[in-house]
């Protein structure tokens, strides 16, 4: 009996003894389900004319566009805008529409809005209960022929509603709604616009400044998701002309490119910006000693307006202030094209560690993106250094005034990846959060390893830690609008587990050739359209040739667990020379391809790759070794590549 219960705790605490007894290992239970897992249904729909199975745009395909003429005032005594957009709304879709929605996203800020309303007691981040702001509206009208006429329009929280009085009508008639409104800059605008002090003066950085059309689509209609904070936009795309008169003492740069620099800089500054147009090195347009320097500014003017264009774009943003260092630099695109990279910050966060090296890093990411995966599509990039932590808009970002070295690296390629998601690929943000922020992260993440030879350099090992994090009891399922998920887990959802498995898609499933190329055919078909969920899916299978639905299914719409484990180990008739039998067993729900590494007593390794289709048998898979000694070691993922919730059940050891 002793012996028996000797013998007991040994092989409990002494893997070796399971290896000479060609004992399995204990063994946990799986909740694995193959036929759930690769349930051949899938999409919810077939493919059509409009949105074809190839996952592209069909000959059939259509979407509406918007284009906005604007002029605007910025009052910086009370931090107001004030003025008028023109809107030319063309309707390409195949009926005819009776009434038009717009967004007024301003409207967050009211006190009786739906954001203020489901904010918790507590604060958050989207939260702005002091302030009671919003539009103030003060005519909606259509104008036909020149002639402007009242026009009957319903605010509802962060939508505007305009009955037309007769339907703009289907395939290519178009309607102009103009609009006269005002609104009052807030100091915190949910971290996406607002106003800084600085010690030279206020930094505006405005965004979300004029009613913007909604989408009508083929999929959903008119998209009238209210703005309550964390959803982002989703925005037709049109061309702008915009004017903003100012104090002349602002510097004011925005989306798209400058249409009178002659009017509205000094002589020196315009002939500083040639320069820059034909630098690879930063060119100082306004340096640290100009800024307090009245000849910095055009004489003789109180005011200047400041004339803007931004061909094919979802949306425009501005900054202004007294208080901006100005440089900029050449950048190199695809087909030698050039653009121009430009930063603007104040005196606080000059310096070689900190902003002095922003357009060296718009300039690297910038160059980056469009040779990997797209060309940049508008004339001029520019980074402002304001209050805001890090807001993308087309041409232009915010980034915090505070941001140094690796962290101003970091949100300057994050918000500048977005002119690709989704500012090229114009996904809808309100709904799929993931489709942009998780898709950024995932260029981000590229980019990180190759700029300036990597010197920010991002692991993407330490998988076993991240899984921890992302299927913890408390995660939920990435398929959810960004305002559904808790804040908790917006960061996990939204952004490192869609990266995280569009990386393993790139590394463990397709291959990094095989993928670039699906995603590179993802972003030309969709450059400028609305894709959806799926069909991206579909994109990405039908151009790599691989079934996907299993990946689809685990990681974007459930909240599927990976768990992969040594489950046995023995030798074909008890010999280790005539080969080994090894069994992994997948304990979660979550199917993945494996690679195994095995080592005999006489030193020899092995790597064993192992597809996903192994599951297809069900949560156990046993392999052949070709062995001719005995097995010392196994161990699953030796390159900690995968998100493993558990890593204990991984090893397989024996000493011998």
């Amino acid at each position: 009996m002793k012996l028996s219960i000797a013998l007991c705790c040994a092989l409990l605490f002494n893997t070796s003894l399971f290896a000479q007894l060609n004992i399995s290992l204990p063994a946990a239970t799986s909740i694995f389900d193959r036929h759930q897992a690769f349930n051949p249904e899938f999409y919810p729909n077939y493919g059509d004319e409009f949105r074809t199975s190839l996952g592209t745009p069909g000959p059939k395909y259509w979407q509406n566009a918007a284009n906005y003429k604007i002029d605007v005032t910025l009052d910086d005594a009370n931090h107001s805008v004030t003025g008028t957009v023109l809107i030319t709304y063309k309707n390409n879709s195949p009926q005819s529409l009776p009434f038009l929605w717009l967004q007024a996203d301003q409207n967050i800020y009211k006190v009786e809005s739906l954001g203020v309303a489901q904010t918790a007691t507590g604060g958050g981040r989207w939260a702005n209960q002091n302030f009671n702001g919003g539009y103030n509206i003060q005519s909606v009208s259509i104008v036909k022929a020149g002639r402007e006429t009242k026009a009957d329009y319903l605010i509802s929280d962060t939508r505007l509603q305009v009955q037309l009085p007769q339907a703009v009508k289907a395939n290519g008639d178009s309607v102009q709604v103009k609009i006269n409104y005002s609104f009052i800059i807030p100091e915190y605008g949910t971290d996406r616009l607002g106003r800084v002090q600085t010690r030279n003066g206020w930094i505006y950085e405005v965004a979300q400044w004029y009613p913007r059309m909604c989408v009508f689509d083929n999929v959903q209609g008119w998209n009238t998701l209210p703005y309550l904070g964390q959803g982002e936009f989703y925005l037709e795309y049109g061309n702008f002309e915009y004017n903003i008169t100012a104090p002349a003492s602002h510097i004011i740069v925005g989306s798209g490119e400058l249409q009178n620099p002659t009017e509205v800089l000094t002589a020196a500054q315009v002939n500083r910006l040639k320069q820059a147009k034909q630098s690879n090195k930063t060119i100082m347009i306004r340096d640290e000693s100009e800024v307090t320097n009245p000849l910095s500014r055009p004489a003789g003017k109180s005011k200047l307006t400041w004339r803007f264009k931004c061909q094919n774009a979802r949306d425009i943003a501005w900054a202004a202030s007294k208080a901006f260092i100005w440089d900029a630099a050449k950048m190199n695109l695809p087909n030698n094209k050039t653009a121009l990279a430009m930063s603007v910050y104040p005196v606080e966060s000059a310096g070689d560690t900190a902003w002095g090296r922003s357009t060296e890093f718009v300039k690297g990411s910038l160059e980056h993106y469009s040779n990997q995966w797209y060309p940049y599509t508008y004339p001029v990039a520019v980074n402002v250094a304001g209050g805001v932590g890090g807001m993308e808009y087309p041409g232009i970002v915010f980034c915090s005034l505070r941001a140094r070295k690796k962290s101003l690296w970091g949100v300057t390629s994050h918000e500048f990846g977005h002119n690709w998601f989704p500012m090229i690929v114009g996904s809808n943000e309100r709904k799929y959060a993931w489709m942009d922020e998780g898709f950024n992260t995932f260029i981000n993440t590229i980019a990180n390893t190759t700029y300036n030879n990597g010197e920010f350099g991002n692991d993407t090992t330490g998988r076993y830690a991240l899984a921890k994090q992302y299927f913890s009891d408390r995660t939920e399922s990435i398929f959810n609008i960004p305002d559904v998920n808790s804040p908790m887990n917006w960061g996990i959802n939204s952004y490192n587990k869609p990266a995280l498995g569009l990386l393993l898609l790139r590394e463990e499933i397709l291959g990094q050739e095989r993928f670039d190329k699906a995603f590179r055919y993802y972003i030309n078909s969709w450059a400028f359209k609305h894709p959806t969920p799926w069909d991206f899916f579909r994109t990405i299978e039908n151009y790599s040739g691989e079934t996907l639905d299993w990946f689809w299914r685990g990681w974007f719409i459930n909240n599927w667990k990976f768990d992969v484990g040594v489950a046995d180990v023995r030798y074909i008739e008890r010999d280790p020379a005539r080969g080994g039998l090894v069994t992994i067993e997948l304990l979660q729900m979550m199917p993945l391809p494996v690679t195994v590494q095995v080592t005999q007593a006489n030193g020899k390794t092995e790597l064993i790759k192992l597809p996903v289709e192994v599951w297809h048998h069900g949560s156990k898979w046993t392999f052949r070794v070709n062995s001719t000694d005995k097995i010392t070691s196994v161990v699953v993922d030796p390159g900690k590549r995968l998100p493993d919730i558990n890593e204990a059940n991984n090893i397989w050891a024996t000493n011998l």
